[in-house]
């Protein structure tokens, strides 16, 4: 459970690619002739990251290598802030974006699986880990996820943040009235 005080704080929240947002797999191959990367994002972590964006929090990705694929589901999510590093130095990366947007460590959350995540989990007011992470940092997290990378975590991060908040029911209404459904009106379908 994430405590309330804390969640109502964050004002921004950073996601690894590879291994939290994915399962980590990454698919090459050749088409027409050009080298091409391929990854798996599971939807319900859009959702997730869509409530999280329309709660006012700002969604950031953070990754240690650059591909073509991370920037296309950040578009498709509309995710303005991509940061890809090949040298996998994420902190000094976040530490500008934060300094450029007026926002602290302490109302930052991050969500990582592995080493080259750590030296930013150290620094955020919420370090989340996956359950598939390192144990180094699984031992920095002030929550760790259930759903393992690429399989529901950040959705399911998002709800326990959003609830936390008391936002939660207000979010998921809106996002069903503005598809057209209510939910009480779920609840009677059947």
């Amino acid at each position: 459970m994430i405590d309330p005080e804390l969640a109502r704080k964050i004002r921004l929240v950073g996601l690894d690619v590879d291994g939290v947002l994915t399962d980590g797999a990454v698919y090459m191959g050749v088409v027409a002739g050009e080298s091409c990367e391929f990854k798996r994002f599971d939807i319900q972590d859009g959702i997730g990251i869509k409530l999280m964006q329309d709660a006012g929090i700002r969604v950031v990705l953070l990754s240690g290598r650059e591909s073509p694929a991370t920037l296309v589901r950040a578009r498709d999510l509309g995710i303005g802030d991509v940061i890809q590093d090949d040298s996998a130095r994420k902190l000094p990366a976040f530490e500008r974006l934060l300094d450029r947007l007026g926002i602290g460590f302490e109302e930052a959350a991050f969500v990582g699986d592995d080493l080259p995540d750590i030296p930013v989990l150290r620094r955020v007011g919420l370090p989340v880990a996956v359950p598939n992470a390192a144990g180094e940092v699984k031992e920095l997290a002030r929550y760790t996820t259930r759903a393992r990378g690429g399989f529901g975590a950040v959705r399911e991060f998002a709800e326990a943040l959003l609830r936390a908040r008391g936002e939660w029911e207000r979010l998921v209404e809106r996002y069903l009235r503005e598809r057209g459904e209510r939910v009480r009106e779920l609840g009677r379908a059947g």
